[in-house]
């Protein structure tokens, strides 16, 4: 597993890569984690449980936990670490790893086989799209296979990142056969209902999320003080950290709310079931959104969602335990309403809902899913350099010759490390994880 994005930092990418290699160790396989370090006390080797090896390295992140493109100096590192953990297949994750483009670039100089797993939507207008999607896409030229977390997330990975070719007979572009579709998932029994029930007669509705723009903290800002005049046995429990969260206190500060809207700041991932439990709805304001773990959490937890219908989030809940919104102040409202008015007359079962939820989302499933793409990755025709130069030269006039010079240059560079420090003189693992002699040692 290879992303700029993990712990000790916390977020659904991050969850997500954690929670499906603890469940490919429990199916058998050796499973490492490579990412950048964390100074001064993450760098170099650590162990997570349940026997998760983590390397570190000593790249320095420079926004938002990713490390600044930079194609060769990660390959000695990867070379070494590759070749001497004895692996097969490397399985990078979010668009907006560094790390994870180049392990992308690399991986093939060495035989082995390439995943790559998509957690969010972008757009196509900006600056900032064009390049990252163009990043993108020359990452993904040459991948053996590519999982999104949700349908419409499948459909925007497939745009950005040009996933289609011809037909058979050469009438019609098709998306490529190696994209797939496998969701995220949680531990239900890490998020039960409240076992008391919460009290009637005041409503507490939740918001768990970055204060940022994206996650559409200003529909929060103009919604949250007409709902509280609307109805004065509803209060409001905003958890979460951002630019945005000055807006919050403003709009607190004016409307004399600071006894209706709590501000708890930033959120450890084990309290949030804690905060999830003292409301009975759950508000998800996000301009775009993949798959919205936190979403998922919440109905878990026994609460009603209120979301605004973007991306993938209709995918994930039944129609009954969700009510949707367009990404508008009034319709937002309108939709609070209803969950409102829900809860009130007790129409929302919450042991209902976290059974469900249970039942539809297991990691396990999802590691036996991403272990058939796995499968069928290792058993497909690997393509040789010439056929990856092709494919890069379809990236367009200008971006295919330079992303063409970058691979035939990591290739000389790869044949030069493998004249500087030859293979048989690398010090390879001999000894693993034994996790039944670990139990016995516990035990």
């Amino acid at each position: 597993m290879i992303s700029d994005f993990f712990h000790p930092n916390v977020g659904g990418v991050e969850n997500h890569i954690f929670m499906l290699s603890a469940n490919l160790i429990r199916r058998g396989h050796k499973v490492i984690v490579i990412t950048h370090s964390h100074p001064p006390d993450r760098v170099g080797v650590r162990w997570l449980l349940p026997g998760l090896k983590v390397y570190y390295i000593p790249f320095p992140a420079i926004a938002s936990s990713a490390t600044l493109p930079n194609y060769f100096t990660f390959l000695p590192y990867f070379r070494v670490i590759i070749a001497r953990e004895h692996i097969h297949l490397i399985h990078a994750h979010a668009s907006l790893s560094s790390l994870g483009q180049e392990a992308i670039l690399h991986a093939h100089h060495l035989g082995v086989r390439t995943v790559f797993t998509d957690h969010s939507l972008f757009g196509f207008e900006d600056a900032a799209s064009i390049l990252t999607n163009k990043l993108l896409a020359a990452a993904l030229k040459n991948v053996d296979a590519v999982i999104c977390v949700s349908h419409t997330g499948r459909e925007n990975t497939v745009l950005r990142g040009q996933l289609f070719e011809m037909s058979e007979d050469s009438s019609a572009l098709v998306v490529r056969p190696n994209v797939y579709v496998i969701p995220n998932a949680l531990v239900a029994e890490q998020f039960t209902p409240a076992t008391k029930p919460v009290s009637s007669e005041t409503i507490y509705i939740v918001v768990l999320s970055r204060l940022a723009y994206r996650k559409g903290i200003d529909l929060l800002v103009a919604t949250a003080p007409r709902i509280c005049s609307a109805f004065p046995n509803v209060n409001f429990i905003v958890g979460g950290d951002g630019p945005k969260l000055n807006d919050l206190l403003q709009v607190r500060e004016r409307h004399l709310l600071q006894d209706r809207i709590e501000l708890l700041g930033p959120v450890r991932h084990r309290d949030v079931r804690d905060v999830l439990v003292r409301g009975s709805i759950f508000l998800n304001t996000s301009l775009t959104e993949s798959f919205g773990i936190a979403i998922l959490e919440a109905a878990c937890a026994g609460l009603y969602v209120v979301s605004t219908r973007v991306g993938g989030v209709p995918e994930i809940l039944p129609h009954d335990m969700i009510s949707f919104a367009k990404p508008e102040e009034d319709d937002l409202i309108r939709a609070l309403s209803e969950a409102v008015a829900i809860v009130s007359k007790g129409q929302h079962d919450p042991l209902e809902a976290h059974q469900k939820v249970k039942n539809f989302y297991n990691w396990g499933e999802v590691a036996e899913r991403t272990e058939i793409v796995y499968d069928a990755v290792v058993k497909s025709e690997q393509k040789d350099l010439w056929t990856r130069m092709q494919r890069t030269m379809e990236l367009g006039p200008f971006a295919g010759p330079i992303y063409t010079i970058i691979l035939v240059v990591d290739c000389l560079f790869f044949l030069f490390l493998e004249w500087l420090m030859p293979r048989h003189d690398l010090d390879f693992v001999q000894m693993h994880w034994e996790h039944h002699n670990f139990r016995h040692v516990v035990q």
